[in-house]
């Protein structure tokens, strides 16, 4: 049995999204067949960078079109939630909200180009 976890997002478009992941967030490229499709990987993570024209963006039986965006993300967990956040601030990329803090520890919600949501989470320190 496999320990790779693999995660599909929609993108916009792929190109766009294969610079950014393995730019910013430090991804390995394993294949890009754009427009339709590349992959990149990050530890166990292999996430599938889909387009519209790939087979995952085809029209469901009601017409509906796959699509990026939503809530659901996946979630890295970073050494310095702080200086990750300004780092890719520097960098021109957007956020949803601010670095939020509870018991567990710190998180903040990265926007991908086309939408998708990164968590980066930094957990709280045992006492």
């Amino acid at each position: 049995m496999s320990t790779t976890v693999n995660v599909r997002y929609m993108v916009n478009d792929v190109e766009e999204a294969l610079t950014w992941y393995t730019k910013h967030l430090g991804f390995t490229q394993l294949s890009n067949q754009a427009p339709a499709f590349a992959d990149v990987t990050r530890g166990a993570l292999r996430l599938l960078l889909s387009g519209p024209t790939s087979s995952a963006g085809r029209p469901m039986p009601d017409g509906e079109r796959p699509g990026p965006g939503g809530w659901n993300r996946i979630h890295l967990i970073v050494e310095d939630i702080a200086a990750e956040v300004a780092r890719l601030r520097a960098a021109g990329l957007s956020f949803r909200n601010d670095i939020v803090t509870g018991p567990g520890g710190s998180q903040i919600l990265l926007v991908d180009p086309s939408g998708n949501l990164v968590e980066l989470f930094q957990p709280a320190k045992a006492r």
